[in-house]
């Protein structure tokens, strides 16, 4: 069980404090709050990972998706657990606290970092975006499959978004994709899937 804290944690004490019962906590504004995915959504994360191992593998690229990996952002009393991060091996003995830690600090690690939306998408669409993009991640997915965003992030009527943050003079720009909309990414140009391909994997009859 993780307990009311009287004053707000720092990243440090969110690592020392991190609760040992196998579940997904991240730390926000300065609390540990439980991450509780639902099934179709962990769906989503398995199809997409299956698919970019595959480029990784026929690309020779120098990624690897790990497990579970926590980002730091330079926000105060923030710590994430991303859905999918792709990291550079080349950059991560750069970083001091991956070994202790599994822990990432500096953008140049992290080619790509991708959310799937879930009951907590004004965090994907707000604070993650801001501090990704502070952190200069070079590319950030926020993979919607139920159209759950704010209208002003995804519009009216609302349908199933992939909004792909691409950082171009420090700053996202930002593409969507619906439908048949073939997926266009910097980071694995040679990527052949569509919108509708990565939303169907959350609806698992």
């Amino acid at each position: 069980m993780v307990q009311a804290q009287s004053q707000p944690l720092t990243f440090e004490e969110y690592l020392d404090l991190y609760p040992e019962d196998g579940g997904i906590y991240e730390l926000i504004n300065g609390e540990i709050i439980a991450v509780n995915p639902r099934g179709d959504h962990e769906e989503v994360i398995a199809f997409i990972v299956a698919e970019l191992n595959f480029q990784i593998r026929r690309q020779q690229r120098p990624y690897f998706l790990p497990r579970t990996c926590t980002i730091k952002p330079k926000t105060l009393y923030m710590g994430y657990k991303p859905d999918i991060v792709v990291l550079d091996q080349r950059a991560i003995p750069e970083e001091p606290l991956w070994k202790p830690a599994s822990t990432i600090t500096q953008g140049s690690s992290v080619p790509l970092v991708i959310e799937v939306v879930s009951t907590n998408w004004r965090d994907d669409y707000g604070h993650k975006l801001t501090d990704y993009e502070a952190l200069t991640i070079q590319e950030y997915w926020i993979v919607d499959y139920l159209g759950l965003g704010g209208r002003r992030h995804i519009g009216f009527p609302k349908q199933p978004t992939l909004t792909l943050c691409e950082l171009i003079d420090d700053e996202y720009q930002i593409r969507q994709f619906r439908g048949d909309d073939k997926i266009i990414s910097k980071t694995f140009p040679e990527l052949t899937l569509t919108a509708a391909t990565i939303f169907a994997a959350g609806r698992t009859l």
